[in-house]
């Protein structure tokens, strides 16, 4: 049984590694990831990861294909992936001593176009960030691209005061539930 994963991030390909899972290949979905009008986090992140399977199987039929999207919210705010200085530091400014929740979707499309979906939901507090916080933080460049303008897995995990969940799904890939799917579709065995 062939495994794609729909996705070009190599923390995804990392993570799956950690649970012994080497993609056969990586073919990213390519969509439009705009959320919909009055569209809340949870119900964007599952959308969008289910859309970017759908995507990806259409053009390898016959495998499994692993799709996932990572949302971070304030409330039913979804922040963006930053692209810019100007959206990292607007992130940060409003995640500064505040509780938010980070939202990894998972999809796993088996070879009969089967989809089973999870969703990984789990909350982080950062403590309150001074200006020469932010500031090294932007120099690190680690913000860019990733959802509400951080990356847990690098130089913010100073910054963080508290999470409750799942690490690996903060990082973009919930891997206790990517796993169970794994094992359902019976490409794991124990």
């Amino acid at each position: 049984m062939r495994l794609i994963l729909a996705s070009a991030s190599p923390r995804r390909r990392d993570l799956l590694g950690q649970i012994g899972v080497v993609p056969d290949a990586v073919d990213p979905a390519d969509i439009d990831e705009t959320p919909l009008k009055a569209e809340l986090p949870a119900a964007y992140a599952a959308r969008v990861a289910a859309e970017k399977g759908v995507t990806v199987a259409a053009r390898h039929p016959g495998a499994l294909v692993l799709s996932g999207d990572t949302v971070v919210a304030v409330g039913r705010r979804i922040l963006p992936k930053a692209e810019s200085e100007a959206d990292a530091r607007a992130c940060l400014a409003l995640l500064s001593g505040r509780r938010h929740r980070v939202l990894s979707a998972i999809t796993l499309i088996d070879g009969e176009g089967c989809a089973r979906h999870r969703l990984s939901d789990n909350i982080v507090i950062f403590k309150r960030l001074e200006q020469p916080e932010i500031d090294a933080y932007i120099a690190s460049d680690e913000w860019r691209g990733k959802a509400g303008g951080y990356a847990i897995q690098g130089r913010a995990a100073g910054l963080i005061r508290t999470i409750m969940g799942s690490h690996s799904a903060i990082m973009g890939l919930p891997l206790y539930e990517t796993r169970t799917l794994l094992k359902a579709a019976g490409y794991l065995s124990d």
